[in-house]
């Protein structure tokens, strides 16, 4: 099949923080587009969402929405992908799929470009973006695997209440606003820590050690998507063995960029800081921030708008020769969400992988 010079593109859930940003980066991106088609929810039909320098109108996504699509942006929600994500690859798109729906599909790569953008040449027509809090943890965690191997990872996140959407974000404004004038938060907390759960609590001025809802063992669905995630980008396989991997999600009350204290393990003791702060820095789109002496360090404020991963405090556990500390930050909705989606499609134009392989498993 011949390469095409441009494609059309639909971003499915236009409207939402996420969608916003994809159709942003888009228009920054490398892929060489003809048309761009915004889709959302029968509620939001009708609305306008800015683009390069003009607007679009929005549609109304159906099953029939993809029709003359090439490539399908996604952040809509797990129903929603898990509806209309087959339907697009059956009339020919290839989907980008930012929902944790498919992350665990056997045939769905989950990738991110800097670490593993080979398994897009076995895509069937579904990519799968990762959680926001894996992504940034493999830009530093695999060349460090890639060099001198990994034996555990431990994590503490620091995660920003955007990844709980723009309703957590209000929330947290108006329970600040509200303690500061002496008034009472409870009655404001409706969304954290999980929307759907039995309880709600303020994060104005709190940390919330419960990011989604509680499961086996008395881990959440967040810290598990981190262990699974990790595995099957580095290892390509979400159940293996070789790094144990495990966390604790914690979500504090910061707007835009989630931070990440990692321990990490080589097995190596002859392993030294300079060589693992070098191997970080040999990835693109890593920056190193890590010099205690000016008190330079990753920030979430410093981070938010950039497309980078930033990592410092790199230094060695004293007690465990072979195991270091790092401190990882990134802007949740860029690289955790909406760049790395658009990045992956980039990705696919430039390895001429925008196409549904005809045995694919999403077309039958």
């Amino acid at each position: 099949m011949v390469a095409k010079n441009s494609y059309n593109v639909a971003v499915l859930g236009a409207t939402g923080a996420v969608g916003r940003r994809i159709l942003e980066q888009l228009a920054q991106s490398t892929i060489p587009f003809d048309s761009v088609k915004a889709l959302a929810s029968a509620h939001s039909a009708g609305q306008k969402v800015p683009f390069q320098d003009g607007e679009l109108v929005v549609e109304e996504a159906n099953e029939h929405s993809f029709d003359d699509v090439d490539i399908v942006l996604a952040s809509a929600g797990g129903s929603t992908s898990k509806a209309l994500a087959p339907a697009a690859v059956k009339a020919g798109a290839v989907v980008v799929d930012n929902s944790s729906y498919w992350r665990m599909n056997d045939q769905v790569p989950l990738v991110v470009p800097e670490v593993n953008a080979d398994a897009l040449k076995d895509h069937q027509g579904i990519i799968a973006n990762p959680n926001c809090s894996t992504t940034q943890l493999v830009m530093a965690l695999n060349p460090v695997f890639q060099q001198f191997g990994l034996e555990q990872v431990i994590i503490s996140t620091y995660q920003a209440a955007s990844g709980a959407g723009k309703a957590a974000m209000d929330e947290v404004l108006a329970e600040s606003q509200a303690r500061l004038l002496g008034e009472d938060m409870g009655e404001l907390a409706h969304v954290l820590p999980v929307k759907g759960d039995k309880k709600h609590f303020p994060l104005a001025f709190n940390l919330l050690p419960q990011i989604d809802v509680f499961e086996e063992e008395g881990y959440t669905h967040e810290e598990y998507k981190m262990i699974h995630e990790t595995k099957k980008i580095i290892l390509g396989d979400k159940n293996a063995k070789q790094i144990k991997v495990t966390g604790t999600a914690v979500r504090v009350p910061v707007m835009i960029g989630h931070g990440e204290s990692v321990y990490i393990d080589t097995g190596d003791e002859a392993v030294t800081t300079d060589q693992i702060r070098a191997a970080i820095a040999s990835v693109d789109n890593v920056v190193i921030q890590d010099d205690p002496a000016t008190q330079t360090y990753p920030q979430p404020l410093l981070a938010e708008g950039k497309r980078e991963t930033f990592v410092g405090r790199i230094r060695p556990d004293l007690e465990n020769p072979g195991a270091f500390h790092l401190w990882i930050v990134s802007d949740n909705l860029l690289k955790g969400a909406a760049w790395n989606t658009v990045e992956i499609a980039q990705e696919l134009v430039k390895m001429d992988l925008v196409r549904v392989p005809a045995d694919s498993a999403f077309t039958k």
